[in-house]
């Protein structure tokens, strides 16, 4: 560990005590339904010492009290609210949302370019003017145009696959593979370049874009000191992405745009969207898309995606793999989809595909990437009373909310027989049978994921691609029943997760 880093963290430690003594109560104060907290780690002592997961600690504090509007918390010595009403989460993100428009950031963007210019980041004005920009990115054009680019990434990754498996059944480590297939989906989509990370597993962009995802060790102290303290994380100029990181994705980009401008090379990708925004600023507001603001946008693209769209294709496969009944019939669809389209499906045959749509849906209605979404207060807000008798709580610019995404899509009172894995709540009439508002796995409002479309297209297509060829089956070192792991803070399944693919007799 780095001496400055343990000096650093002697100093908050210092900070929190002069905190802890002298911070008035918030949750007393306004009668707030609350866990006491401790010393430092308000109420996370739990996650840091491995005792318990991320999501199950936010299970603990959404039932805290099941009749109150909201509840408290402290993320570490930060108050927090977690709104458990619907209305009030609707009021809070969409009907007011002038009053919450940010997110709390844990960056200095000066220190931090590629995390804090980026549009998850932004705030304000600033925001607004990106995320204008970056919109028709994804719409359903440009979805159609990245299809194929995305198709050519699955069927590359699942002709690989079937190499190695030569008619026999081979076990995989999911989590290792569907992150290649999201890096190079997302290295061709977002900055135009074509890798292949089963042949070339050891290319430049996979390698360094593991590295800027990985969280873990001396890397996952940084993140809280910066998200908790970071005051500190200024003065110690303190960052997560290192500088070889950082250069070589501006290079990439810089070089790539550079290229284009040079040999009039077009290509539907995220690069090429920004590049025709240049120079057509709408008003004085918009920023301008320099070279640094495109790399920071294209980054958070690839950061997002890499890891949480992976993690979600390990749960769907997982589902799939111990669910024989869904995936035969899974397969009955993607075989029909492949017949009417020659073996080339269409964007509009995959976006059709009703029961692969339900599969996806219900897994991230289990296993939400985003355990909560927050929301920052930047105008003075008043929240109704929690409990009746109870008095209403004004919010004040720099209060943090947060809305509960795992547990109440785990909420028996939105989701019947809510532990069970079942897509055909998601079919048909039978999706009227729950509050659709109590779904959120994209997020709410003006500010949900803007790359959702592209996530669940990703998705869809590695499926088809993998279970047109295969048979999926648990692999041996896959620990049954599947437990999610408490050594971090991302969702993974204790011991990972770990597959066995068995070509099919009827593939090609």
């Amino acid at each position: 560990m780095e001496y400055w880093t343990i000096i650093l963290a002697i100093l908050v430690g210092l900070f929190a005590i002069y905190y802890f003594f002298t911070e008035e109560d918030f949750f007393v104060k306004h009668g707030i339904p609350h866990t006491k907290p401790l010393f430092l780690f308000g109420n996370m002592a739990k996650v840091i010492f491995r005792r318990t997961t991320f999501v199950e600690h936010m299970v603990d504090i959404y039932n805290i009290h099941k009749e109150a509007k909201y509840v408290g918390c402290y993320d570490f010595t930060y108050p927090v609210l977690m709104i458990r009403d619907l209305e009030l989460i609707k009021n809070i993100a969409v009907k007011n949302f002038d009053h919450f428009t940010d997110h709390r950031n844990f960056t200095d963007p000066d220190l931090e370019p590629l995390f804090g210019n980026n549009l998850f980041s932004l705030r304000g004005d600033k925001w607004r003017g990106i995320r204008n920009l970056l919109t028709p990115a994804f719409t359903s054009s440009k979805m159609k145009a990245m299809f194929k680019l995305m198709s050519k990434c699955a069927e590359t990754f699942s002709n690989s696959l079937n190499e190695q498996c030569s008619m026999k059944s081979i076990e995989f480590n999911s989590k290792d593979i569907f992150t290649r297939y999201t890096n190079d989906a997302i290295a061709t989509c977002a900055f135009g370049i074509a890798v292949d990370s089963m042949k070339d597993p050891n290319n430049e962009f996979y390698v360094l874009g593991k590295r800027a995802t990985n969280f873990e060790g001396i890397k996952s102290l940084k993140f809280f000191i910066a998200r908790s303290f970071p005051m500190f994380a200024k003065i110690f100029r303190m960052k997560l992405i290192d500088t070889e990181v950082e250069d070589f994705f501006y290079k990439l980009v810089s070089d790539t745009i550079k290229a284009r401008d040079e040999q009039g090379i077009n290509r539907p990708d995220m690069i090429q969207l920004m590049m025709e925004t240049r120079g057509n600023k709408s008003d004085s507001k918009t920023p301008e898309l320099t070279i640094e603001s495109m790399t920071s946008q294209a980054f958070i693209f690839f950061f997002g995606g890499f890891d949480s769209t992976a993690t979600l294709m390990c749960f769907v496969a997982h589902q799939i793999a111990i669910c024989p009944e869904v995936q035969k019939k899974l397969q009955i669809e993607i075989d029909q989809v492949m017949e009417k389209c020659n073996g080339e499906p269409t964007y509009e045959a995959i976006n059709n595909m009703e029961y692969l749509d339900a599969v996806i849906n219900e897994t991230m209605r289990l296993y939400p990437a985003g355990a909560f979404i927050d929301r920052l207060c930047t105008k003075n807000y008043e929240l109704p009373p929690t409990l009746p008798g109870a008095k209403p709580v004004m919010l004040k610019p720099g209060d943090n909310v947060w809305f509960g995404v795992w547990p109440m899509q785990r909420d028996p009172q939105y989701f019947s027989d809510p532990e069970t894995f079942n897509p055909n709540r998601f079919m048909g009439d039978a999706k009227t049978n729950f509050n659709q508002n109590a779904y959120m796995p994209f997020g709410v409002g003006p500010r949900m994921c803007i790359g959702n479309r592209f996530a669940l297209l990703e998705t869809k297509v590695l499926f088809l691609y993998l279970l047109a060829k295969f048979d999926i089956t648990t692999g041996k070192k896959m620990l049954l029943p599947m437990r999610l792991s408490k050594s971090t803070f991302n969702l993974m399944a204790e011991g990972g997760f770990w597959l066995d693919l068995k070509p099919r007799k009827s593939s090609n």
